[in-house]
């Protein structure tokens, strides 16, 4: 397998950019894709070479794709057109930052959130309250970023969620649905049903993430909207299993 960069003209927005990403990644052979939209750059690992007139035919007229240098090799070796075996090695090597570095911003909210919760319980010490204001807080501060970006989100999030897939316009009003969870569980209005809400929503969310995660697909994660770049790895599969672990909790409890 091949990583290769390019350059992109014609993205604006991070709805561009997350489209580009979808485009690319959608060809055949394409095992991963990274666009950044302030580099205007994208970075594919593909199966074998793919040409530019191939990648460029995917993307929209408004986009111009070119070659830059290999920026990485993933093989052990890689085979010229000769029959000559090139050590990778040779090839310029990408700095990426790490998993836990990528992910401090949704480590942070966490901990905020976390720790507002128990502030705002500690006098009670109801372990319950405090889950409730979690999970509302939690969506309104995860709706929030999302709405800073509406149409690069639901681009971003029909890349791996089933139903934004096959409903587009489910993406789009998702961060409404995830507000509105917010103020229910805040306010203590019809818990029950958000708490089922809940499980069903982030359920499927959850079954598109997992098959991301298997199939080693490098993509962005759209929890935290297009604001923030956000890798799709195993703390956003944790991050939905704890809501939806925290929703059966409270729902028999309250039953």
């Amino acid at each position: 397998m091949i990583k290769q960069a390019y350059t992109v003209k014609g993205m604006t927005c991070n709805g561009c950019r997350a489209g580009v990403e979808k485009k690319l990644g959608d060809i055949d052979g394409v095992a991963n894709v990274i666009v950044s939209l302030e580099d205007e750059e994208a970075i594919l690992t593909m199966v074998d070479h793919i040409s530019i007139k191939t990648l460029q035919d995917a993307l929209p007229e408004k986009y111009s794709l070119s070659s830059k240098k290999v920026s990485k090799a993933i093989s052990e070796k890689q085979e010229s057109s000769s029959g000559v075996f090139v050590n990778s090695e040779s090839a310029a090597q990408v700095v990426e930052e790490s998993k836990l570095q990528q992910l401090k911003p949704l480590l942070l909210i966490l901990f905020y959130i976390t720790v507002s919760s128990v502030l705002l319980n500690y006098k009670e010490a109801s372990w319950q309250s405090g889950m409730l204001d979690f999970m509302g807080l939690f969506y309104i501060v995860f709706s929030f970023f999302k709405m800073l970006d509406l149409k690069g989100f639901s681009t971003s999030f029909s890349m791996y969620d089933p139903l934004a897939r096959t409903i587009p316009a489910y993406g789009k009003i998702y961060p409404f649905i995830e507000t509105v969870l917010g103020l229910m569980f805040l306010m203590r209005f019809q818990v029950e049903m958000a708490l089922i809400a809940t499980i069903v929503i982030l359920g499927v969310t959850t079954v598109g993430v997992t098959k991301t995660l298997l199939s080693k697909k490098e993509i962005q994660c759209a929890c935290l909207g297009t604001a923030l770049k956000l890798p799709m790895t195993e703390a956003t599969f944790i991050e939905n299993a704890i809501m939806i672990i925290m929703a059966i909790i409270m729902l028999i409890r309250f039953v």
